[in-house]
């Protein structure tokens, strides 16, 4: 972790993981709540298993959360290619997609309150950041 909002983004990430344990069922109940028609595209895309690819998503979400200061390069590469090939080929909508990275943060931010304002900055920038990834690549 070489830029210090990393810190202050897994700092956050490990209050909530120590009050409330992995965030994934309360991420997904956000999600559905939101998308409802969403859980048959899981079920369609992994049918022996969509709670594994749903599981997954949160993962993924968390991963680009936590590595964005540090490698905004490797996210951009892969939201350019993601977001299409999940529109086109998956039948996923950009704002299910954008959805995902909302919720997740909503969770931790609702659950575990910043702890000064540059930690509070950190998030709202990585908020920023990767909704505007999304949002690039609405149409491609």
């Amino acid at each position: 972790m070489a830029d210090p909002r990393s810190a202050l983004i897994q700092a956050r990430l490990e209050r909530y993981v120590a009050e409330r344990g992995d965030p994934a069922a309360a991420v997904l109940d956000r999600f559905f709540a939101r998308y409802p028609e969403a859980r048959a595209n899981f079920a369609r895309h992994s049918p022996g298993n969509p709670e594994k690819l749903e599981t997954e998503m949160v993962g993924n979400t968390l991963y680009y959360v936590m590595t964005w200061f540090d490698s905004p390069v490797e996210a951009r590469i892969y939201f350019d290619t993601s977001v299409p090939q999940h529109r086109v080929a998956l039948d996923v909508p950009p704002d299910w997609y954008r959805a995902f990275i909302e919720v997740t943060l909503d969770e931790i931010e609702a659950a575990v309150p910043a702890e000064g304002a540059a930690e509070a900055a950190a998030w709202a920038e990585v908020r920023e950041a990767l909704v505007g990834l999304v949002e690039r690549n609405r149409f491609v």
